[in-house]
């Protein structure tokens, strides 16, 4: 049986073990202190043991593009190469680091952000008119749409600035590109017949990830290269949307490109809890310090208090449910032959270990670092029953939208990751970084 502590190889790099942290919203943006805060967010990760660090979705093209606030640009070859610092400090541990390559489309703030709209004159980059369904949020004030649908030589352009991108971080010491191809972003937008209605060879959208291919390869070279792919098995009936069927096709389709590793994720064609499935996070929704936040992302008061309400609801339809992309990691894996990676909802080391028995070849964790920064210390090496300390209640994800940091905060789990802490849970026999935190 595949141990999680076992080597893997991905695309000719040895990653040391099959635990990952799983990309994340950093919040660093670029400006002075940006390096200063990645390393603070990714190198405990590496410190305590993790076999890969993926660093978050980084924009490929500016301006627009975020999909929130202060995410961090690698457009430009000197910033990118200040970075060399952070892939530095997370070799120096023994570890492996991927950086996640984006642009958020349709799903950017110049669409959703009503702040930021108000300050910036930006046109969204879309791969097709806005969806009718998404037109109505327009109309009814929700959103705004002014978007520039790209010709067949502007898609290939926005291939080439992956492919630029990637360069500028291999040669910052980066050992995998990943493409966010879920989550609403542009490739998503690409794979979705919800949002992709071309009538060019991009009707395909897997058209659009053989080209992101081809450019990384010309510009980066042999760089392993990885993606999500989306399911979007939470879409509302009537609505054109991914089946899991068509994304067992599409993995297979990459993986027979030269994708060297495949990130399956389910959810919604919407922007939506799908994706941090959970409890209503109340905490943050209440919590002054970011009240005006929400008031300025949403346009008012009662707009922000009607996302709360939205918010909620869907908190009853995508309640909490362990490993949820466990049955879809496990059909790609029957027809592909490259690394398969789960995340999603993963808890335990015993569920992790059962899904390293036939549903995938590693295993990542998002929110639950955002609470234990040095979790694989308490992971690698232990028993079934050892758990993490996130309750999957998401009060570390909403005051995201008004440019916080991802972390913990809620009062529970801190304390129940103090604890841990005193106890010395979280150190490392032969760390470089024992100490505290």
């Amino acid at each position: 049986m595949v141990r999680l502590e076992d080597p893997i190889d991905v695309g000719g790099l040895t990653v040391p073990n099959r635990l990952y942290r799983a990309p994340l919203l950093e919040c660093a943006g670029n400006g002075d202190g940006a390096v200063d805060a990645l390393v603070s967010h990714l190198e405990p990760a590496a410190a305590a043991g993790a076999g890969l660090v993926c660093q978050g979705a980084t924009i490929v093209r500016r301006p627009g593009g975020c999909a929130a606030p202060n995410m961090t640009y690698v457009d430009d070859p000197g910033f990118v190469s200040r970075l060399s610092r952070l892939t530095d400090a997370i070799h120096d541990h023994g570890s492996t680091i991927a950086i996640q390559l984006e642009h958020g489309g349709l799903r950017s703030m110049e669409t959703w952000h009503a702040g930021y709209r108000a300050d910036h004159d930006l046109r969204q980059l879309a791969v097709s008119p806005p969806p009718r369904l998404l037109q109505l949020f327009d109309r009814l004030g929700f959103l705004s749409y002014d978007p520039r649908v790209m010709t067949t030589d502007a898609v290939y352009d926005l291939a080439a600035d992956f492919g630029r991108s990637a360069a500028y971080a291999v040669d910052a010491g980066y050992d995998v590109i990943h493409l966010a191809g879920a989550n609403m972003g542009i490739v998503h937008q690409f794979l979705s017949p919800f949002y992709n209605r071309r009538d060019d060879e991009f009707a395909d959208g897997v058209r659009f990830l053989e080209v992101v291919h081809d450019e990384i390869r010309d510009r980066a070279g042999d760089v392993p290269l990885m993606t999500k792919v989306p399911a979007e098995t939470e879409a509302p009936p009537g609505v054109a949307h991914i089946s899991e069927r068509e994304a067992v096709h599409v993995c297979r389709r990459l993986a027979d490109y030269g994708y060297d590793a495949l990130v399956p994720v389910s959810g919604s064609v919407f922007w939506d809890a799908s994706i941090v499935r959970g409890s209503f996070p109340d905490h943050a929704w209440r919590d002054d310090r970011f009240r005006e936040g929400y008031v300025d992302a949403f346009g008012g008061r009662l707009r922000a208090g009607l996302v709360a309400l939205g918010n909620w609801l869907e908190s009853l339809v995508y309640d909490f449910e362990p490993a949820w992309n466990a049955g879809l990691c496990r059909a790609v894996r029957r027809v592909v032959d490259v690394p398969v990676l789960a995340e999603g909802g993963i808890r335990t080391r015993g569920g992790i270990d059962r899904l390293l028995d036939g549903a995938c070849d590693m295993v990542g964790m998002a929110r639950p670092f955002y609470a234990e920064p040095r979790l694989p210390a308490r992971l690698l090496g232990a028993e079934p029953d050892t758990s993490v300390v996130c309750a999957s209640c998401n009060n570390c994800t909403v005051p995201q939208v008004t440019g916080a940091d991802g972390v913990c905060r809620t009062p529970d789990v801190l304390a129940a990751a103090g604890r841990l802490k005193r106890d010395g849970a979280y150190d490392r026999s032969g760390s470089a970084s024992d100490g505290e935190e």
